[in-house]
């Protein structure tokens, strides 16, 4: 039987892990040993600093909404717990970009964690066309901007020619028409604009 010989295997791995290790430090990136071992911790180090980023941005978008609260004479947690309160929803990523770019708007918002805090602020939303609008503002401002809007809702007609076969469905499903799962899409806007 012939000899079985296994050099090309082993020097197609060895190239393998040894171009991956380029750029290494020393006989990390020369030798097979230390660049297998090197490559080991690598991934190690990167699976773990993937989670600490998260983590390390976070940190960083507290910080400076801290920094534009301080300035505006309120501090992180009375701002995130008013926002909280009147029903605000922006995440700390967008705050901190807005504290940096806008100073203006986030004294609007700090003005609205102040009056959520005091309880003086309802959240009031409405769905118009697949597109949501909330209002903040004192509770008889919302009432009046509610009749409003639902004003608005009857006015405006929906294009349903614009919508997905799956949107169209769930109108139909909605609005009780029979037979709506085996239309084709030019039935369905049929159906629904009778």
């Amino acid at each position: 039987m012939a000899r079985v010989k296994n050099g090309a295997v082993t020097k197609a791995r060895h190239k393998k892990i040894l171009k991956q290790a380029r750029g290494y430090f020393g006989s990390k990136h020369r030798l097979y040993k230390s660049a297998k071992e090197q490559l080991m911790h690598s991934g190690q180090y990167a699976f773990r600093d993937r989670k600490q980023k998260k983590r390390e941005f976070r940190k960083l978008w507290i910080t400076r909404i801290n920094a534009a609260c301080r300035q505006n004479d309120i501090s992180y947690s009375r701002f995130i717990e008013g926002l909280t309160k009147a029903g605000v929803e922006v995440n700390r990523k967008m705050l901190s970009e807005i504290a940096i770019n806008d100073p203006k708007m986030f004294s609007e918002f700090v003005k609205i964690a102040r009056d959520g805090k005091a309880g003086k602020v309802t959240r009031q939303a409405e769905v118009v066309a697949n597109e949501v609008t909330v209002t903040t503002g004192t509770k008889s401002e919302a009432k009046e901007v509610k009749k409003v809007e639902k004003k608005e809702t009857k006015k405006e007609t929906v294009d349903y020619s614009k919508m997905t076969v799956a949107e169209l469905k769930e109108a139909c499903k909605k609005a009780n028409v029979e037979g709506y799962s085996t239309m084709k899409k030019a039935e369905l806007v049929a159906a629904l604009t009778k």
